[in-house]
Order: C-alpha cells, then sequence, then structure tokens
C-alpha cells in the first residue's frame, strides 16, 4: 500500500511540474533592436524564477525575428499585424466577440509583460480583461525607462519592477553576461564569410566593424574620431569595415559617405541577420550607444562603446568582452578628441 502511495505522490508531483513548464509567457516589446536585447534578462529571469516552458516576443519583426534559435527567446509575433490601438480605448467602449484575434493573441499566455500602455491605464484594463476572457492570466505593466536617479544596470529595474509589480514574494538577481547572450548559428557565420568575401575580405583576417551612428544625434560621436581610429588601425595591418544603417545613410550626404569610403570599406543597409553574421566573423566592434552595440555585445564580439550624454551605468551592453569609453562633454558631437582616440586604439591595439 506504501508503495502505491508513493508512486500516487511522484505521479501528482510529476503532473504539477508538466502543467508549471506548460505555461508561458510573452512580452510586449515596441522598441527597437536595443530595447529587445536589453529585454532578454527579463525573459530568462521569468522562464527560470516561474518555471515557464517558454518566453515569446511580440515585438516589430524586423528587430526581433533574429532572437528565437539565438537567444532565450522561443518564437516572436509581430506587434503590426496585431491590432492592439484598440485597447488603448475607454474600457467602457471596449468590445469582445467570441473569437476576436486579441482573445487569440494572448489564449495561450500564463504572464503577460508589457512596455506598451501604464499602469492603471485603459490598456493595462483592457489588457487583463482580453487575456482573462480565456483564462486566468497575470498581467504586468513595465516602464521602458528608469527613474532619473536610479544608478544601477536597466535590466536590474526591469526585474525588480516585475516583481514589484507581480506581488509575488521573488529575490532579485543580478544580471550575468549569459542572460543577454546572443548565439550565432552556423548559417549566420556563413552568410558573414560570404559577405566578407563578397567586400573582397577573406574570412579569419583581423577585423573591426565600426559602426558610427546612434538613434539620437547627441549620442552619435564625432565622425572624425571613428576616421582617425579606422587609419590607425590600417596602417597596422587591421581590416576595418564602416557599417551604415538607414539612419546613417539619411543622416549623412553623399560627400561624407564619400569621405568615410576613402578610410576604409563600407557596407549599407544590411538586414538584421546580415549584420549579425558579419559581427559574428569580426574580432572587435566600435559603436555609440545603439542597438547593434548591443547586439555585437551580446555575441561576445570585443565590444568597445562610446558614450557621450548617456548614463554607462544603466545602459552598458551587457557581454563578456565589453570595454566602455564615456566622454558627456559639449565636444563629443563637433570635435575630434585625441585622447579618446587613444584609449580606443590602446585597446584594440594591445
Amino acid at each position: 500500500m506504501r508503495i502505491n502511495d508513493d508512486i500516487l505522490d511522484l505521479l501528482r508531483e510529476e503532473g504539477v511540474e508538466a502543467a508549471r513548464k506548460s505555461q508561458r509567457g510573452v512580452i510586449l516589446q515596441p522598441g527597437a533592436i536595443g530595447d529587445c536585447i536589453l529585454t532578454l534578462p527579463l525573459a530568462a529571469f521569468m522562464k527560470d524564477v516561474l518555471g515557464l516552458g517558454g518566453v515569446d516576443i511580440l515585438g516589430h519583426s524586423e528587430y526581433v525575428g533574429i532572437l528565437p534559435g539565438r537567444t532565450c527567446i522561443d518564437s516572436i509575433s509581430s506587434i503590426d499585424s496585431i491590432d492592439l490601438h484598440r485597447l488603448f480605448v475607454d474600457p467602457k467602449t471596449f468590445d469582445l466577440k467570441d473569437g476576436d484575434p486579441l482573445i487569440n493573441t494572448f489564449s495561450g499566455y500564463a504572464w503577460i509583460a508589457t512596455f506598451l500602455g501604464e499602469p492603471d491605464s485603459n490598456f493595462e484594463q483592457n489588457l487583463i480583461f482580453t487575456a482573462n476572457c480565456s483564462h486566468s492570466a497575470e498581467v504586468i505593466t513595465l516602464s521602458m525607462k528608469p527613474p532619473k536617479d536610479f544608478s544601477r544596470h536597466l535590466t536590474d529595474f526591469y526585474i525588480e519592477h516585475f516583481i514589484n509589480q507581480s506581488g509575488l514574494s521573488l529575490q532579485p538577481r543580478q544580471v550575468r553576461p549569459g542572460d543577454c547572450s546572443i548565439k550565432a548559428t552556423d548559417a549566420d557565420i556563413a552568410q558573414g564569410k560570404e559577405l566578407l568575401k563578397e567586400t573582397g575580405l577573406e574570412p579569419g583576417q583581423k577585423l573591426v566593424v565600426i559602426q558610427p551612428g546612434s538613434g539620437g544625434l547627441s549620442k552619435c560621436w564625432y565622425l572624425d574620431n571613428f576616421l582617425a581610429v579606422a587609419k590607425e588601425l590600417d596602417s597596422k595591418g587591421i581590416e576595418v569595415i564602416f557599417l551604415l544603417g538607414p539612419a546613417e545613410v539619411d543622416r549623412f550626404n553623399d560627400a561624407t559617405i564619400k569621405k568615410i569610403s576613402r578610410f576604409a570599406r563600407c557596407l549599407r543597409d544590411l538586414s538584421l541577420a546580415q549584420v549579425l553574421g558579419l559581427l559574428s566573423c569580426s574580432s572587435g566592434f566600435i559603436g555609440n550607444d545603439s542597438g547593434i552595440t548591443h547586439l555585437a555585445a551580446g555575441l561576445g564580439v570585443m565590444t568597445l562603446a562610446v558614450f557621450g550624454p548617456t548614463n554607462p551605468v544603466v545602459y552598458i551592453p551587457i557581454g563578456s568582452a565589453v570595454k566602455v569609453f564615456a566622454n558627456n562633454t559639449t565636444a563629443f558631437t563637433k570635435k575630434p578628441l585625441v585622447s579618446l582616440q587613444h584609449e580606443l586604439l590602446d585597446v584594440l591595439l594591445a
């Protein structure tokens, strides 16, 4: 009889564990690539501490499409394909019918963390109502930015905010580089090598990728600084590629792009998957406080991040080989800073 009881207890425990692991979570992240990468430690925390069977992300497909299969994110959905704007209306006028696409979007999730909306807003109330139309679900509304007096890393804020909003007795943990890791696939590396061949470079050469842009002009180190670093690297036999995304192509005129091309090869308008492949084949990366800098850091590439007005304590990229260079002066965006150039070169040429 005792043996039978033990077997039943074991089956119950296994059933509870299976039910727990069948639960899933989703994060609504409307931001760009840097915001999405800085969400990864929260996803890892949710998965580990809540024992979820998976965590998905709902965001802009051009930014989140690279995450499944390379990070802790299990799958993605496009935020542009869902009528989330309906959730911003007055709850008194909000209406759902059986089989509504909004109900179907959230029906598989036990935990929903959203960076859209505000606590106690129409969006939050309507999202809670939508999620609970099919089952019981927890909805946690998070802020994209910490308070001005917050002096630790942004990912710590996300996790602590999640804990506070959940009402659970959970212990925060220090974010580890692995929580933000991005692992290039064999296909990514092959694509990177092919890009290098098309550019006239052989895989295996020492290569530093420079991305001189960012989402905000105030965060962009004066271009001549990057050019001076590239010139010195070239003199030491190190190949350099300038990576120009849509923002840089729009911001730089033809003369500026020709000027950059005199110092190093340029690649323009690559997809995020192509950028990932290129970075996976590089020896180092230099960039401003930008999404691509966070991507390089997450890949484990030696990343030199140049910070101007933003606080590196809060926004430093997470990775195993990251070095931050900060200069919050008016000269940052306006003229060469030779001493800062030398600091970068000392690291790269060591």
